[in-house]
């Protein structure tokens, strides 16, 4: 069984913390997943993701902009991050995530919020993921200190996703 993304009921996010009192959240806009399974229960199924870089957005265009740079994602040399998994188990992802040059292993929660047919009768499958990165193992180093001394942007990044899959008709 083959399974899409789809893009219109999906959203993929990331939230990290702003000079250690707020949180900034952004999103990729572009970006493109795909699930095979041998059945409904996930189990073992493949997932493989992957997002433009240029298609972030945290509803700053400075902010974004700097994000595209080499003081972090660098998007003109590594203009996407992907995710290729390794074993799922119904509650645990994992596989290995690809950002700018570097490869590294992440494990990420999913909760399965169940499979339904819509009014237009295509099967559909929910889930939400979520996990925790080091930014600074992928290469995305640049810091800051405020006068006060705190750290500018938080190393760590939670990601949030809430996907929605079709399954796609057998050839």
């Amino acid at each position: 069984m083959n399974w899409k993304i789809d893009n219109t009921h999906s959203e993929i996010a990331f939230k990290v913390k702003h000079m250690m009192i707020s949180t900034v959240t952004g999103h990729f806009e572009n970006f493109d997943a795909t699930i095979n399974t041998n059945d409904e229960s996930f189990h073992n199924a493949s997932v493989v993701f992957n997002a433009k870089i240029d298609s972030i957005n945290t509803k700053n265009k400075d902010r974004d902009t700097h994000l595209k740079s080499d003081d972090f994602f660098n998007s003109e040399k590594f203009p996407e991050m992907k995710f290729v998994s390794e074993s799922f188990d119904g509650q645990k992802l994992i596989g290995n995530l690809t950002i700018k040059d570097v490869t590294k292993k992440v494990e990420l929660n999913v909760d399965l919020n169940g499979i339904a047919v819509d009014p237009y009768g295509q099967t559909k499958a929910g889930f939400e993921i979520s996990g925790e990165i080091n930014r600074k193992d992928f290469n995305l180093t640049w810091s800051a200190v405020t006068e006060a001394g705190s750290v500018v942007v938080s190393d760590k990044v939670k990601l949030v996703i809430d996907a929605q899959f079709i399954k796609q008709a057998k050839n």
